[in-house]
């Protein structure tokens, strides 16, 4: 592996990223091979293998005695996992997950270039795509979570609303759902992002295109709107 080609692209040249792909794309699609027949198109999987070689290639320590390609299989096989274990639950079509892969190459190679995380309008003129387009790509991408796993600030959508056990939980959650539907689209694009997706703040943000001040308020508005739907059915 050219290790002066690994630290261009480390240093967000696009050509030397590309290059690098072009160059390992027989040992992306050696791992491809291992996930075939589980219910996803062979493409598809490869590009998700890129998105994982890519991530090497920004977290791979030119210090290290490791050789790339070892410190590579993991991240290209993880992010096939990652899409196999999630892609259960919703089905995003081909020209979402097209997009949302673009939008995750322009951001890789704008982090490099602007030493910080990209705005969304940046990205915007990088991948020639709009606001909205980009958070709906990106949402849809995201993997699924339950409703039980637990934030960065120790939350949970159900404990934020009431502690629920025993035989009508379930009933709870199918009403939770229905209640959700039910709010503004700004609050209920909030409440799946950092409930469902478990997002902190900073990145649902990103997302919506709005300032963190505003994701808090939008969350706080919409989960008393919850906290009232579920009050009236006590």
């Amino acid at each position: 592996m050219n290790i002066e080609l690994i630290a261009a692209a480390q240093q967000g040249d696009q050509d030397a990223c590309d290059r690098l792909v072009r160059e390992n794309a027989g040992l992306i699609w050696s791992i491809v091979r291992r996930y075939y027949g589980r219910g996803a198109e062979p493409e598809d999987l490869y590009q998700l293998g890129c998105m994982g070689f890519l991530k090497a290639i920004r977290g791979f320590d030119l210090s290290y005695g490791t050789q790339f390609s070892t410190y590579a299989v993991p991240k290209i096989a993880g992010e096939i996992r990652r899409y196999l274990r999630d892609d259960g639950a919703v089905k995003v079509g081909r020209g979402l997950r097209e997009q949302a892969l673009n939008i995750f190459a322009a951001r890789e190679r704008l982090s490099h270039q602007l030493g910080r995380e990209p705005a969304i309008s940046e990205l915007s003129a990088e991948t020639g795509l709009t606001a909205e387009e980009i958070a709906a790509a990106e949402l849809a991408a995201a993997p699924p979570e339950s409703l039980q796993q637990e934030l960065s600030d120790g939350l949970t959508l159900e404990s934020t609303l009431r502690s629920s056990e025993g035989e009508e939980a379930m009933m709870e959650k199918i009403a939770l759902r229905s209640a959700i539907d039910t709010l503004p689209e700004s609050e209920k694009k909030t409440i799946l992002l950092r409930f469902f997706k478990g997002l902190t703040q900073a990145q649902t943000a990103r997302i919506l295109a709005v300032s963190q001040v505003q994701v808090s308020r939008l969350e706080r508005r919409a989960l008393e709107r919850l906290r009232k739907d579920f009050a009236l059915q006590d």
